[in-house]
Protein backbone atom coordinates (compact mmCIF):
# COMPACT_ATOMS: atom_id res chain seq x y z
CA UNK A 1 0.00 0.00 0.00
CA UNK A 2 3.37 2.31 -0.40
CA UNK A 3 5.07 2.23 -3.10
CA UNK A 4 7.97 4.95 -4.52
CA UNK A 5 8.71 5.75 -8.65
CA UNK A 6 11.32 8.23 -10.27
CA UNK A 7 10.30 9.98 -13.45
CA UNK A 8 12.30 12.25 -15.16
CA UNK A 9 11.20 15.07 -17.14
CA UNK A 10 11.30 15.31 -21.04
CA UNK A 11 11.99 18.23 -23.53
CA UNK A 12 10.14 18.88 -26.33
CA UNK A 13 11.93 19.03 -29.69
CA UNK A 14 8.90 19.17 -31.95
CA UNK A 15 6.43 20.97 -29.47
CA UNK A 16 2.90 21.09 -28.82
CA UNK A 17 1.11 23.93 -27.72
CA UNK A 18 -2.90 23.93 -27.36
CA UNK A 19 -5.90 21.69 -26.57
CA UNK A 20 -8.41 20.24 -28.59
CA UNK A 21 -10.62 18.94 -25.76
CA UNK A 22 -9.31 21.04 -22.45
CA UNK A 23 -11.67 19.18 -20.26
CA UNK A 24 -9.63 15.57 -21.18
CA UNK A 25 -6.55 17.68 -21.47
CA UNK A 26 -5.85 16.07 -25.10
CA UNK A 27 -3.27 18.58 -26.89
CA UNK A 28 -4.09 19.95 -30.16
CA UNK A 29 -0.82 18.50 -32.25
CA UNK A 30 1.24 15.68 -31.64
CA UNK A 31 4.84 16.33 -30.61
CA UNK A 32 8.21 14.57 -30.30
CA UNK A 33 10.37 14.58 -27.12
CA UNK A 34 13.70 13.35 -25.20
CA UNK A 35 13.41 12.25 -21.68
CA UNK A 36 16.28 13.15 -19.41
CA UNK A 37 18.72 11.20 -17.08
CA UNK A 38 19.99 13.45 -14.46
CA UNK A 39 17.08 15.37 -13.61
CA UNK A 40 14.33 13.58 -11.91
CA UNK A 41 11.44 13.17 -9.86
CA UNK A 42 10.40 11.15 -7.37
CA UNK A 43 6.72 10.11 -5.83
CA UNK A 44 6.34 8.64 -2.62
CA UNK A 45 2.47 7.49 -2.29
CA UNK A 46 1.23 6.13 0.80
CA UNK A 47 -2.17 4.11 0.81
CA UNK A 48 -2.43 3.59 4.60
CA UNK A 49 -1.24 7.04 5.65
CA UNK A 50 -3.34 8.57 8.81
CA UNK A 51 -3.94 11.51 6.71
CA UNK A 52 -7.25 13.09 6.86
CA UNK A 53 -7.42 14.26 3.85
CA UNK A 54 -4.80 13.53 0.54
CA UNK A 55 -1.57 15.74 1.37
CA UNK A 56 0.97 16.41 -0.72
CA UNK A 57 4.44 17.22 0.32
CA UNK A 58 6.92 19.08 -2.15
CA UNK A 59 10.71 18.96 -1.26
CA UNK A 60 9.77 18.81 2.82
CA UNK A 61 6.79 21.44 2.18
CA UNK A 62 3.44 20.82 1.95
CA UNK A 63 2.00 22.03 -2.02
CA UNK A 64 -1.73 22.96 -1.33
CA UNK A 65 -1.15 24.94 -4.97
CA UNK A 66 -0.38 21.79 -7.05
CA UNK A 67 -2.80 19.15 -4.51
CA UNK A 68 -5.80 19.84 -6.46
CA UNK A 69 -3.96 18.26 -9.54
CA UNK A 70 -2.66 15.67 -7.59
CA UNK A 71 -5.77 14.46 -6.38
CA UNK A 72 -7.56 14.74 -9.10
CA UNK A 73 -5.10 12.32 -10.43
CA UNK A 74 -4.96 9.96 -7.71
CA UNK A 75 -8.65 9.90 -8.67
CA UNK A 76 -8.32 8.67 -12.27
CA UNK A 77 -6.15 5.97 -11.16
CA UNK A 78 -7.19 4.44 -8.13
CA UNK A 79 -11.44 5.73 -7.98
CA UNK A 80 -13.03 8.81 -6.32
CA UNK A 81 -14.05 6.32 -3.45
CA UNK A 82 -10.60 6.03 -2.42
CA UNK A 83 -9.33 7.02 1.04
CA UNK A 84 -7.31 10.28 1.80
CA UNK A 85 -3.29 9.65 0.17
CA UNK A 86 -0.09 11.08 1.45
CA UNK A 87 2.06 12.25 -1.68
CA UNK A 88 5.88 13.01 -0.74
CA UNK A 89 7.65 14.56 -3.53
CA UNK A 90 11.34 15.98 -4.62
CA UNK A 91 12.73 16.99 -6.84
CA UNK A 92 16.47 17.61 -7.82
CA UNK A 93 15.87 20.64 -10.20
CA UNK A 94 13.95 24.17 -10.10
CA UNK A 95 9.60 23.61 -10.60
CA UNK A 96 7.19 25.29 -12.09
CA UNK A 97 9.89 27.29 -14.19
CA UNK A 98 9.81 25.28 -17.61
CA UNK A 99 11.57 22.80 -16.86
CA UNK A 100 8.72 19.95 -17.22
CA UNK A 101 8.44 19.64 -13.44
CA UNK A 102 4.72 18.88 -13.80
CA UNK A 103 5.27 16.19 -16.86
CA UNK A 104 8.16 14.14 -14.47
CA UNK A 105 5.89 14.67 -11.45
CA UNK A 106 2.49 13.05 -12.82
CA UNK A 107 4.39 10.56 -14.35
CA UNK A 108 5.52 9.80 -11.42
CA UNK A 109 2.91 9.55 -9.49
CA UNK A 110 0.67 7.82 -11.58
CA UNK A 111 3.29 5.09 -11.59
CA UNK A 112 3.91 5.11 -7.73
CA UNK A 113 -0.35 5.20 -7.31
CA UNK A 114 -0.80 1.94 -9.59
CA UNK A 115 1.72 -0.02 -7.72
CA UNK A 116 0.69 1.27 -4.00
CA UNK A 117 -2.54 0.00 -5.37
CA UNK A 118 -1.17 -2.99 -6.77
CA UNK A 119 -2.60 -2.73 -10.28
CA UNK A 120 -1.09 -4.52 -13.40
CA UNK A 121 -1.81 -1.76 -15.70
CA UNK A 122 0.02 -1.51 -19.22
CA UNK A 123 2.34 1.30 -20.07
CA UNK A 124 0.13 2.59 -22.71
CA UNK A 125 -2.77 3.25 -20.33
CA UNK A 126 -0.62 4.35 -17.56
CA UNK A 127 0.56 7.21 -20.53
CA UNK A 128 -2.65 8.19 -21.12
CA UNK A 129 -3.39 8.39 -16.92
CA UNK A 130 -0.48 10.66 -16.32
CA UNK A 131 -1.33 12.65 -19.80
CA UNK A 132 -5.12 13.60 -18.60
CA UNK A 133 -3.23 15.13 -15.65
CA UNK A 134 -0.36 16.89 -17.48
CA UNK A 135 -0.27 16.66 -21.45
CA UNK A 136 3.80 16.27 -21.24
CA UNK A 137 3.38 13.42 -18.58
CA UNK A 138 2.34 10.69 -21.40
CA UNK A 139 5.76 11.27 -22.64
CA UNK A 140 7.98 10.51 -19.20
CA UNK A 141 6.35 7.57 -19.34
CA UNK A 142 8.58 6.25 -22.53
CA UNK A 143 12.62 6.84 -22.60
CA UNK A 144 15.07 8.17 -25.07
CA UNK A 145 13.10 9.55 -28.06
CA UNK A 146 9.38 9.77 -27.90
CA UNK A 147 6.40 10.47 -30.00
CA UNK A 148 2.94 11.81 -28.76
CA UNK A 149 0.76 10.50 -31.54
CA UNK A 150 -2.56 12.79 -31.52
CA UNK A 151 -4.84 11.04 -34.55
CA UNK A 152 -7.87 9.66 -32.40
CA UNK A 153 -10.21 10.53 -29.96
CA UNK A 154 -7.19 9.60 -27.27
CA UNK A 155 -3.09 9.68 -27.42
CA UNK A 156 -0.80 7.11 -28.21
CA UNK A 157 2.98 7.17 -26.84
CA UNK A 158 5.43 5.83 -28.58
CA UNK A 159 9.19 5.35 -28.47
CA UNK A 160 11.06 6.42 -31.48
CA UNK A 161 14.68 5.84 -30.30
CA UNK A 162 16.60 4.11 -27.10
CA UNK A 163 18.25 6.74 -25.31
CA UNK A 164 21.74 4.29 -25.55
CA UNK A 165 21.48 4.16 -29.40
CA UNK A 166 21.58 8.09 -30.20
CA UNK A 167 23.07 9.14 -26.98
CA UNK A 168 22.76 12.98 -27.59
CA UNK A 169 23.25 15.13 -24.29
CA UNK A 170 21.23 18.00 -23.07
CA UNK A 171 23.04 21.71 -21.63
CA UNK A 172 20.12 22.97 -19.49
CA UNK A 173 20.94 26.81 -19.05
CA UNK A 174 18.91 27.73 -15.81
CA UNK A 175 18.10 31.59 -16.00
CA UNK A 176 15.10 31.90 -13.62
CA UNK A 177 14.24 29.35 -10.35
CA UNK A 178 11.08 31.24 -9.61
CA UNK A 179 7.84 29.76 -11.04
CA UNK A 180 6.61 31.08 -14.03
CA UNK A 181 4.00 34.32 -14.28
CA UNK A 182 1.28 31.98 -16.42
CA UNK A 183 0.89 28.30 -16.31
CA UNK A 184 1.23 26.44 -19.42
CA UNK A 185 -2.25 25.43 -19.44
CA UNK A 186 -3.85 29.19 -18.75
CA UNK A 187 -1.27 30.46 -21.85
CA UNK A 188 -2.51 27.69 -24.03
CA UNK A 189 -5.88 29.41 -24.25
CA UNK A 190 -5.21 32.67 -24.29
CA UNK A 191 -3.01 31.72 -27.87
CA UNK A 192 -5.60 29.65 -28.21
CA UNK A 193 -8.63 32.12 -28.15
CA UNK A 194 -6.16 35.45 -29.53
CA UNK A 195 -3.53 34.31 -31.46
CA UNK A 196 -3.50 34.89 -35.45
CA UNK A 197 -0.70 32.53 -35.89
CA UNK A 198 -2.60 29.44 -34.00
CA UNK A 199 -4.03 28.15 -37.10
CA UNK A 200 -0.89 28.13 -39.13
CA UNK A 201 0.71 26.51 -36.00
CA UNK A 202 -1.52 23.65 -36.15
CA UNK A 203 -1.41 22.84 -40.09
CA UNK A 204 1.99 22.53 -40.50
CA UNK A 205 2.80 20.44 -37.53
CA UNK A 206 2.61 17.10 -38.96
CA UNK A 207 5.61 18.65 -41.37
CA UNK A 208 7.72 18.92 -38.49
CA UNK A 209 6.74 15.73 -37.08
CA UNK A 210 7.80 13.56 -40.15
CA UNK A 211 10.86 15.83 -40.71
CA UNK A 212 11.96 14.91 -37.12
CA UNK A 213 11.07 11.85 -36.86
CA UNK A 214 13.23 11.15 -40.84
CA UNK A 215 16.34 12.77 -38.72
CA UNK A 216 15.88 10.57 -35.54
CA UNK A 217 15.88 7.39 -37.73
CA UNK A 218 18.92 8.21 -40.01
CA UNK A 219 20.54 9.85 -36.90
CA UNK A 220 20.47 12.90 -38.82
CA UNK A 221 21.72 15.26 -36.31
CA UNK A 222 22.17 18.60 -38.70
CA UNK A 223 18.05 17.88 -39.75
CA UNK A 224 17.10 17.72 -36.42
CA UNK A 225 18.53 20.78 -35.54
CA UNK A 226 17.14 22.87 -37.96
CA UNK A 227 13.39 21.57 -37.34
CA UNK A 228 13.72 21.46 -33.86
CA UNK A 229 14.76 25.32 -33.72
CA UNK A 230 12.07 26.29 -36.07
CA UNK A 231 9.75 24.75 -34.40
CA UNK A 232 10.93 26.39 -31.02
CA UNK A 233 11.00 29.76 -32.21
CA UNK A 234 7.13 28.85 -34.50
CA UNK A 235 5.85 28.02 -30.70
CA UNK A 236 7.17 31.49 -28.97
CA UNK A 237 5.57 33.18 -32.02
CA UNK A 238 2.07 32.26 -31.05
CA UNK A 239 2.64 32.63 -28.16
CA UNK A 240 4.30 36.43 -28.22
CA UNK A 241 1.39 37.47 -30.99
CA UNK A 242 -1.14 36.35 -27.92
CA UNK A 243 -3.66 39.03 -26.06
CA UNK A 244 -1.88 39.31 -23.65
CA UNK A 245 1.44 38.14 -24.94
CA UNK A 246 2.67 35.19 -23.41
CA UNK A 247 6.70 36.00 -22.89
CA UNK A 248 8.58 34.02 -20.89
CA UNK A 249 12.03 34.93 -21.90
CA UNK A 250 14.56 37.19 -20.14
CA UNK A 251 17.61 38.79 -21.28
CA UNK A 252 19.78 35.62 -20.25
CA UNK A 253 17.41 33.69 -22.60
CA UNK A 254 18.45 35.52 -25.38
CA UNK A 255 21.98 35.62 -24.59
CA UNK A 256 22.20 31.64 -24.34
CA UNK A 257 20.72 31.62 -27.82
CA UNK A 258 23.48 33.96 -29.55
CA UNK A 259 26.00 31.60 -27.72
CA UNK A 260 24.73 29.11 -28.89
CA UNK A 261 24.58 30.78 -32.61
CA UNK A 262 28.56 31.59 -32.28
CA UNK A 263 29.15 27.55 -31.01
CA UNK A 264 27.03 26.52 -34.65
CA UNK A 265 29.38 29.41 -36.35
CA UNK A 266 32.42 27.59 -34.61
CA UNK A 267 31.38 23.93 -35.97
CA UNK A 268 29.99 22.86 -32.52
CA UNK A 269 27.10 20.30 -32.83
CA UNK A 270 24.28 21.60 -31.21
CA UNK A 271 20.96 23.55 -30.94
CA UNK A 272 18.69 25.12 -29.13
CA UNK A 273 15.06 24.55 -27.67
CA UNK A 274 13.04 26.40 -25.06
CA UNK A 275 9.70 25.25 -23.77
CA UNK A 276 7.17 27.47 -22.06
CA UNK A 277 9.86 29.23 -19.59
CA UNK A 278 13.30 31.20 -19.48
CA UNK A 279 15.34 28.26 -19.44
CA UNK A 280 17.57 27.17 -22.78
CA UNK A 281 18.32 23.28 -23.36
CA UNK A 282 21.39 23.12 -25.57
CA UNK A 283 20.86 19.71 -26.97
CA UNK A 284 24.43 18.52 -28.31
CA UNK A 285 26.75 15.88 -29.54
CA UNK A 286 28.12 14.23 -26.88
CA UNK A 287 32.05 15.17 -27.52
CA UNK A 288 30.74 18.82 -28.04
CA UNK A 289 29.44 18.51 -24.44
CA UNK A 290 32.37 20.09 -23.35
CA UNK A 291 32.59 23.13 -25.28
CA UNK A 292 29.15 23.72 -25.14
CA UNK A 293 29.24 23.31 -20.87
CA UNK A 294 31.83 26.01 -20.83
CA UNK A 295 30.54 28.68 -23.26
CA UNK A 296 27.33 28.79 -21.42
CA UNK A 297 28.66 28.74 -18.21
CA UNK A 298 30.51 31.90 -18.88
CA UNK A 299 27.01 33.42 -20.35
CA UNK A 300 25.99 36.22 -18.12
CA UNK A 301 22.16 35.31 -16.31
CA UNK A 302 23.21 32.06 -16.28
CA UNK A 303 22.50 30.83 -12.73
CA UNK A 304 22.63 27.39 -13.10
CA UNK A 305 23.78 24.46 -15.39
CA UNK A 306 22.48 20.75 -15.68
CA UNK A 307 24.13 18.42 -17.89
CA UNK A 308 22.54 15.65 -18.50
CA UNK A 309 22.03 12.28 -20.83
CA UNK A 310 19.08 10.84 -22.42
CA UNK A 311 17.36 8.15 -20.04
CA UNK A 312 14.54 5.98 -19.45
CA UNK A 313 10.99 6.45 -18.67
CA UNK A 314 8.89 5.99 -15.40
CA UNK A 315 9.17 3.12 -13.06
CA UNK A 316 9.05 1.55 -9.64
CA UNK A 317 11.86 2.02 -7.17
CA UNK A 318 12.91 0.60 -4.31
CA UNK A 319 10.74 2.70 -1.12
CA UNK A 320 12.58 5.06 0.61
Amino acid sequence: MRATAIAQPNIALIKYWGKRDVEQNLPAVGSISVTLAELQTTMLVDLESSVAKDTLVVNGEENPQLLPRISACLDNVLGSERAAVLVDSSSNFPIAAGLASSASAFAAVTVAATAAAELELPRQQLARMAGRASGSAARSLFGGFVELQNDASNIDVRSLCDARDWPLQVVVAITETAPKPTGSTEAMEISRKTSPFYDSWIDKQGVDLATAREAISARDFGALAMVSEHNCLKMHSVMWASRPPMVYWNSATMRCMQMVRALQADGCGVFFTIDAGPQVKAVCLPEDTAAVTSALESTEGVKQLMVTGLGDGARRVEQR
